[in-house]
């Protein structure tokens, strides 16, 4: 059962407590409302015969009626609405205006042939707390169906972390076998034909690939940041992606020109996004296109803004993009993006966002990084 089906459940379950819950407290607060209400009608009673006992009544009978009640609260009052005594309650300056909106009653008092007093009652304490048994069971469950969705999440959060980490070094490692055995035979290579102009290429792409193990290395593990200037990393990731597209994709970064921002950075993790960005940008643009980089900066922050104006994404996709294994193109594994937000924002305390997409119009991405502490 997936973690989505089991929220489900304890979601369906904590429902089900709180509708028996509410159904069984209320027949319970009716259960004990229709019993007030005949306590005070023989409340009322033994109250009449104390006022009209003659000599002969018991009145140590009636009183003790009387005397029973110590929880409802009672308003005996005039025909005009005036509080002439009450019981179990202290009456304010308000409790006339109380009497009028929301209490039980009236119940008749005889107190001679041309008067008639009334009496008035409220729900007794235990009856009122009874009624917010519910909302306080409902907020109980809600604390508790939180607690449980942070805790799965987090559970989540956590094994997706280690199937980060055991991917990357997994990777990092499998790469170094080959890597070093193409390194020899590269060497080899070169002292045997020292002036092949193909055996320097070589040694860039087998490079480059030492790079990339490399890259896959530090995600593994938690990389070390330091403060230097950005711009020459993100020279580096454009010249590296523009050697590698066609003539008809220009890319812009004549804004980076002259110009130094001093962020806290991994430089080959860093530069492994922008490429990121920088190749699924080419990807979007079909034929001819243009990629711009643009830079900004606060007061703490540096922001990278990469834009093109290719196929741009659907609404959709745009809420999916980030997810691990989404992908819109026909062979990917959906992996660059999530790997790409993960090094900025875990790894670097900054933010990967889409900024902006329009079908048929382009997409723009931005990078936000931290400046030092000390500017």
């Amino acid at each position: 059962m997936s973690n989505r089906q089991i929220g489900t459940l304890v979601l369906v379950i904590a429902m089900i407590i709180v509708a028996i819950s509410v159904l069984f407290t209320n027949n319970l607060a009716r259960t004990l409302q229709d019993e007030e209400q005949k306590n005070m009608a023989i409340w009322a009673e033994a109250t009449q015969q104390l006022i009209m006992a003659d000599d002969d009544a018991d009145i140590d009978f009636v009183t003790s009626v009387i005397e029973q009640n110590t929880t409802i609260p009672v308003y005996i009052c005039d025909k005009e609405g005036n509080i002439i005594a009450s019981r179990n309650v202290k009456p304010t300056a308000n409790s006339q205006q109380l009497i009028a909106k929301d209490h039980h009653g009236p119940i008749e008092l005889k107190i001679d042939e041309t008067t008639t007093q009334y009496i008035y009652w409220d729900d007794s304490r235990l009856l009122t707390r009874l009624r917010y048994v519910p909302y306080a069971q409902f907020a109980l469950i809600f604390i508790f169906i939180a607690i449980s969705v942070i805790m799965m999440l987090t559970a989540q959060r956590s094994e997706q972390n280690r199937l980060w980490v055991g991917l990357s070094k997994e990777t990092a490692h499998q790469l170094g076998t080959p890597i070093s055995s193409l390194n020899a035979w590269q060497q080899l290579l070169t002292d045997k034909y020292p002036s092949d102009e193909y055996v320097p290429q070589m040694k860039r792409d087998i490079e480059r690939l030492q790079i990339i193990a490399d890259r896959f290395q530090k995600i593994g593990s938690e990389p070390a940041l330091q403060a230097e200037n950005v711009i020459p990393v993100i020279c580096s990731a454009v010249a590296y992606m523009r050697a590698r597209t066609s003539n008809r994709i220009v890319i812009d970064d004549s804004c980076l020109k002259g110009v130094e921002r001093t962020v806290m950075v991994n430089a080959p993790l860093l530069q492994w996004v922008i490429e990121n960005l920088l190749k699924n940008a080419v990807d979007a643009i079909s034929g001819e296109g243009r990629i711009t980089m643009q830079i900004h900066e606060n007061e703490h922050d540096v922001m990278l803004d990469i834009a093109d104006n290719g196929k741009g994404i659907d609404n959709a996709s745009q809420r999916r993009i980030f997810e691990p294994g989404f992908t819109s193109k026909e062979r990917g594994w959906g992996l660059g993006l999530p790997l790409a937000k993960r090094i900025v924002e875990q790894y670097h305390g900054g933010k990967l966002l889409l900024k902006q997409s329009q079908v048929g119009v382009g997409t723009t991405f931005r990078i936000v990084l931290k400046k030092p502490v000390n500017g």
